[in-house]
């Protein structure tokens, strides 16, 4: 008869490969920027991505569903879970074990789930709303994997939080510029403050642009002081999204609110090669 620690631990795991197969499904990107991540941060990482992709969707997608009912329910079984220590939901059960085991702060999980409610309501950004809004859907996405990454040293994370912070909001803003079309034609909104999506000008692009690209030059200083472990997986994920974010750079505004811009497979792969020739024969 098999005990029950070993039933406990095939329960755990069982749960954090279903995160991970989320990732897999949703984000070829992401997958492999985590896979080139040492092991050991490998399933943890899965955790928290399921975990956000899951939130994400309730308010991004399920549309023929009460959202603000499902938005709720997976408030409180968060909050259930990461109290008890255990969950049936697979990704809430495998989201509070990296919680549990890394002592990430509950007002990250809060300002993530108080951003995912802003979603469910049509609303104009102002420069306030926009920052809160940036820093819960995003940033505090960076600083949950910066707990993982730093195991614990508290000084090494304070030292680069910033950085970490820079580098989600860059993510984010990003997604923002290529999501522009479907934000706004199939969920009602804008981002970006003071930007009439009717009257996307060159010239508010450009004003766009140049505030990610501080916040990509921002956390390129932090990745390069991250831990070895953690350095190739984080700048494999910067490569991408610098990648596409020159791509969007290079298309005119009319089409942005026209297409989707977007890195092929084939690029991603390269990158991939490239990222790796780089990491083992020089330092980033």
């Amino acid at each position: 008869m098999l005990s029950t620690a070993y039933m406990k631990h095939l329960f755990d795991q069982t749960t954090l490969d279903c995160s991970k197969l989320i990732t897999e499904r949703y984000s070829t990107s992401f997958t492999l920027g985590i896979k080139t991540l040492d092991k050991k941060f490998r399933l943890p990482i899965y955790a928290i991505y399921g975990f956000v992709r899951y939130a994400d969707e309730i308010v991004d997608t399920f549309y023929e569903f009460d959202q603000k009912y499902l938005l709720e329910k997976f408030i409180k079984d968060t909050y259930e879970a990461i109290e008890t220590g255990i969950s049936l939901n697979p990704v809430l059960h495998s989201f509070q074990l990296i919680v549990n085991k890394y002592h990430i702060e509950h007002e990250l999980i809060n300002a993530f789930l108080h951003s995912m409610e802003m979603d469910l309501y049509k609303q104009e950004y102002t420069d306030e709303k926009y920052e809160e809004y940036i820093y819960g859907s995003a940033e505090v996405v960076g600083l949950m994997c910066l707990r993982i990454f730093c195991e614990g040293n508290s000084e090494m994370f304070d030292h680069l939080k910033d950085g970490a912070r820079s580098l989600g909001a860059a993510f984010q803003k990003v997604n923002f510029l290529r999501d522009l079309k479907s934000d706004y034609v199939d969920r009602g909104r804008v981002y970006f403050p003071g930007v009439d999506f009717t009257q996307f000008t060159k010239e508010s692009k450009q004003q766009i642009e140049a505030d990610i690209q501080a916040d990509f030059d921002a956390a390129y200083v932090a990745i390069k002081q991250l831990p070895r472990s953690a350095r190739m997986g984080v700048y494999l994920a910067y490569v991408y999204y610098l990648t596409l974010f020159n791509k969007i750079k290079e298309t005119p505004a009319t089409r942005i609110q026209e297409e989707r811009i977007r890195v092929p497979d084939f690029q991603k792969m390269t990158l991939l090669a490239k990222t790796y020739v780089q990491f083992r024969f020089t330092e980033i």
